[in-house]
């Protein structure tokens, strides 16, 4: 059994990789109040204490629009403390798992991006996240970057919540059709790196050598596409008295943050190196749904 920090056990992803991991190490998943991201003191006192064989960071400003106003506080969470935690793996001789996101790119490109493709982002969230990503690169741990994208759950705070509750409160929403990803699930996230960490493991314990070659970004969502609005619609299809889902361009749904049109991410590169072919988006969904009753 390995030893196992993980970071944002309370978060939507987070709470999926506690229940997910739990088989195969000793999860150490400290408060908020405990471990701040924010305080380079608080990450290096964390790490010191569990002395972790490999460290989760499921943890992350999530907040797109608030980030464009608070894009320092937004940079040390997303930016700097992930390169403070792979600095602090390699110390240690630990292995970093790690998360970000479709907003690293500028969504102009018309088919799915792969990891080799120019990072462009047009937002402050997608700046602070590609900073990060680079940092963890950059330092020499064994480590995973998994880009992920639109992700949901039946707790946090997410799109699918937001619809559901919306669609109990009013006659007819509308959501912006013109923006294309895959909606990935909090779950489907946590099973998949399980599924990456048990083909690291040799006898019980972390091959570093393995995951070292391995070492890279990788993109990690459900299969499919869909839009904003065609997202909606399935999260409340068959519900009886919900509101009606209208389409609209994103000119007329204004944010403070842009959003890139094409969120869409090849998985191929997941798949060959380590055997997981991810499910259609809606299969995620209507696991989902069942658990949100």
């Amino acid at each position: 059994m390995i030893r196992i920090l993980l970071t944002g056990g309370a978060g939507q992803v987070g709470w999926e990789l506690r229940r997910a991991l739990a088989v195969y190490g000793d999860v150490v998943a400290p408060a908020r109040n405990v471990l701040d991201l924010a305080s380079a003191d608080s990450i290096l006192a964390a790490v010191n204490s569990v002395r972790p064989n490999l460290i989760v960071n499921a943890a992350a400003y999530t907040a797109v629009d608030r980030a464009e106003s608070e894009p320092d506080l937004a940079m040390k969470i997303n930016g700097d403390a992930p390169r403070i935690l792979a600095e602090q793996a390699v110390s240690h001789g630990a292995a970093l798992i790690h998360y970000s996101t479709d907003y690293v790119f500028d969504g102009r490109k018309e088919q799915p991006y792969r990891e080799e493709d120019l990072t462009a982002p047009v937002n402050a969230y997608g700046r602070t996240k590609l900073a990060g990503e680079r940092g963890v690169v950059g330092s020499g741990a064994a480590h995973l970057v998994f880009r992920t994208s639109w992700v949901y759950g039946p707790r946090g705070h997410n799109f699918l919540l937001t619809m559901l509750k919306l669609g109990r409160e009013r006659k007819e929403i509308k959501v912006v059709n013109d923006q294309f990803g895959a909606p990935t699930s909090a779950r489907l996230i946590a099973e998949a790196t399980a599924g990456v960490v048990a083909k690291t493991l040799s006898g019980g314990k972390l091959d570093l050598d393995a995951l070292q070659n391995a070492s890279g970004l990788y993109h990690l969502t459900a299969a499919g596409r869909t839009t904003w609005h065609g997202f909606a619609q399935a999260i409340l299809s068959g519900k009886p008295g919900m509101a009606n889902v209208l389409p609209i361009p994103t000119s007329a749904y204004p944010t403070p943050a842009r959003r890139p049109q094409n969120s869409l991410l090849d998985n191929t590169k997941l798949e060959r190196q380590f055997g997981l072919e991810l499910p259609e988006w809606k299969v995620g969904l209507e696991l989902c749904l069942d658990e949100t009753g």
